[in-house]
């Protein structure tokens, strides 16, 4: 298990500073791998593994996250679904 300190640490790592999904993770997970990749010239291979170790804890992080299933829970989790009278959802 990690703790919360760990997915902070991970997401400076990926360079995740705000929401994301887990296609800008994996994207951010594929750049950084390549980049430090101990086989390419700039290679790290200590960066390397903090890369791969920050992606396994964001990874079993997303795939333990529950979500709710009722309409209020529904959008919560959908900010852009959100029912209102605000004239930015209405479109």
């Amino acid at each position: 298990m990690f703790s919360y300190q760990d997915y902070e640490k991970s997401l400076k790592v990926l360079g995740i500073v705000s929401r994301f999904t887990s296609n800008d993770l994996k994207n951010s997970y594929l750049k950084l791998s390549k980049k430090y990749h101990p086989d390419m010239p700039q290679g790290d291979n200590e960066k390397f593994k903090e890369i791969n170790e920050a992606y396994k804890i964001i990874q079993k992080y997303i795939q333990s996250y529950r979500f709710g299933v009722d309409e209020k829970d529904f959008y919560e989790q959908n900010p852009f679904l959100k029912k209102g009278t605000d004239w930015f959802y209405d479109f």
